[in-house]
């Protein structure tokens, strides 16, 4: 036994990776995955569907207890899964929420943030150092002098850490780069990468061609992809509502604090549970990333010389976020606080509008956003897009004014996923979305859009390049916000529109619009992907038209949703018994699509 768990010990790093990335795949669901839910049992192993055939990935909860189980294992084991584990966050309790703020930010307070960063730089730079000098064999005064060149190096005036926080806390004085506008210490992945890139030149420079290892960030927060709250909930805590005013456990400075540990994150899913931390400065710090961390406007493509300041806090910031990737998709579902409106009403403000008014090359007053920007002969005031984004959820939010939500979409240029489901967007923006050219739309969603015409959808649906490719497509209406199309529109979009000709569809619903039997009988083409139809409120169709498209041209449907529909059902002129509504839906629907076709066979082994 001991000589097993010492041939465990030696293998190499890298198939520990390996293991845990299987691991965590095998968690992650298909690109095409089972519409039914997973029965599974606790303890064994999830091969069982309510259908006919087994699931093809793994409870996302198994695959996570799999790889927390292996980190306890050995210390290799807890190097390897720490990338996997911290992958995708979600929070869900506020507790857990300040559990996870304590682990990526060290804490709160300007105090003992100092002391935090002053205590993390010594450690790392005698690890990066060790690191270093374990490449040859030297004595304590090699070690000595290592240390001193490294601290005169990161000690410059260029360096990329304050000079506090490179003396002790008792001989702490007050530099120039102190009294700047409050000097913050910077994230720790990028402090531990700098001492790291410090060591590695000061041993090159005295020993040419000599091998010095990179440093290995440990900090959990540079492995973070995914960071949702949408099952977060503070509901059952009995707190006041003063309590739930003025002591929030989700605020905007926390938010902003552990986002400025993120440089990895890719995707961010907010809730109205939490939108009050939607503040300006999160706005920018989840937005201004990559090459939208430049803003609004930059120089020409010429030879002019560029000069920024160097004393500037908010240049910094934008040097910070530079390094940081863009987000990939964004959800601000449900977002319609206050605070969030102003944040997006500001954010939109100041870097999305043109401001006609401040373009005028003759005026003397500079205003806030030009203040540290690069000065040069050939400003081009170019409009700030993020094109790394693709995936953006609106829905719901309907305190934002069409003015302001308007450019905010148009801003993206790369989208391929859109929900504007229950906002105020107006025509003139699907008539803008139509013009894109780098827009290539596979989801969207435009129910209860109040605002939308039945002319403008069918234009922007029929006419419009982005939206050739989708396969989702939710044109959902109800009662009380009813679908805007007309019957020409409806029958123009199922004939014309490339989405629909296609027969490329998965996803439909066409709840509350002027749906015939024509329609479904002369109009459709086959739609062999589809998988998930809604045909809600819809009372003149008939219960057999449906039916009989399911069978001829939609085969493959597997969600069906008539929910106050078809006059068979009892929503129609005619009043239906109560005990023949089921009998009808399991004699037209049920029973002829569900019931496998009869075979006869001789040999008993083919049954």
């Amino acid at each position: 036994m001991a000589s097993e768990s010492c041939s465990l010990s030696q293998y190499p790093p890298e198939l520990y990776s390996v293991i845990c990335a299987h691991i965590y795949a095998a968690g992650c669901p298909p690109l095409t995955s089972s519409l039914d839910p997973i029965l599974h049992a606790e303890g064994d192993v999830p091969t069982t569907l309510p259908s006919s055939y087994p699931p093809a990935c793994w409870v996302d909860s198994v695959s996570k207890r799999t790889l927390k189980n292996l980190c306890l294992v050995s210390h290799a084991w807890y190097e390897a899964t720490k990338p996997w584990l911290w992958r995708k966050v979600e929070v869900s309790l506020p507790r857990s929420w300040l559990a996870l703020v304590d682990e990526i930010t060290c804490g709160e307070g300007d105090d003992s943030e100092q002391e935090q960063a002053a205590f993390i730089l010594g450690q790392t730079i005698q690890a990066a150092e060790t690191a270093a000098l374990a490449q040859e064999s030297t004595d304590k005064i090699a070690a000595l002098d290592l240390h001193e060149k490294v601290l005169r190096k990161l000690s410059a005036p260029d360096g990329s850490i304050p000079p506090e926080l490179l003396t002790p806390l008792a001989s702490r004085e007050p530099s120039p780069r102190r009294l700047r506008q409050k000097s913050k210490s910077p994230p720790r992945w990028k402090l531990i990468r700098s001492i790291s890139d410090v060591v590695r030149d000061v041993m090159e420079h005295e020993n040419p061609g000599m091998y010095v290892p990179s440093l290995e960030i440990s900090h959990v927060g540079r492995y973070v992809r995914h960071l949702d709250f949408n099952h977060f909930r503070t509901i059952g805590m009995r707190r006041s509502v003063e309590e739930g005013v003025n002591n929030r456990f989700v605020t905007g400075e926390r938010l902003d604090s552990v986002l400025k540990e993120m440089p990895s994150l890719l995707a961010f899913g907010a809730t109205e549970y939490m939108d009050g931390a939607l503040t300006f400065p999160v706005l920018k710090e989840l937005l201004l990333r990559g090459s939208a961390s430049r803003g609004r406007g930059r120089p020409s493509r010429g030879r002019d010389l560029v000069i920024f300041d160097p004393n500037d806090a908010e240049e910094e910031e934008r040097e910070r976020r530079r390094e940081c990737k863009e987000l990939e998709a964004i959800d601000l579902t449900g977002c319609i606080s206050a605070v969030f409106v102003n944040a997006l009403t500001q954010f939109v403000t100041e870097h999305l509008i043109d401001d006609l008014d401040g373009q005028a090359s003759d005026s003397d007053d500079e205003g806030p956003r030009e203040r540290g920007r690069p000065k040069s002969r050939n400003t081009v005031e170019e409009p700030l897009t993020f094109p790394g984004l693709q995936r953006l959820g609106l829905r719901g939010v309907k305190s934002i004014q069409p003015h302001i939500l308007h450019p905010f979409v148009l801003a993206f240029p790369s989208l391929t996923h859109l929900d504007l489901s229950c906002t105020r967007i107006t025509p003139d923006l699907l008539a803008l979305l139509g013009t894109s050219t780098t827009i290539h739309l596979q989801s969207l969603s435009l129910e209860r859009c109040n605002w939308l015409t039945g002319e403008s959808i069918r234009h922007f649906l029929v006419g419009a390049p982005c939206t050739r490719d989708i396969r989702e497509l939710s044109l959902y209406g109800d009662p009380t916000w009813p679908s805007p199309l007309s019957a020409e529109d409806l029958d123009d979009i199922l004939a014309n529109a490339p989405c629909f000709t296609s027969g490329n569809l998965v996803y439909l619903d066409l709840s509350s619009a002027p749906l015939t039997r024509a329609h479904l009988r002369d109009t459709f083409v086959p739609q062999p992907y589809m998988r998930s139809l809604g045909l809600s409120y819809i009372r003149s169709l008939e219960l057999g038209a449906v039916a009989d498209f399911l069978k001829t041209k939609a085969p493959n449907v597997e969600v069906l949703t008539l929910v106050a529909s078809t006059p068979e059902l009892g929503y129609g002129a005619q009043p239906v018994p109560v005990r023949q509504v089921p009998i009808t839906l399991h004699a037209q629907i049920i029973r002829p699509l569900c019931t496998l076709p009869f075979s006869f066979s001789l040999n008993p082994s083919k049954r």
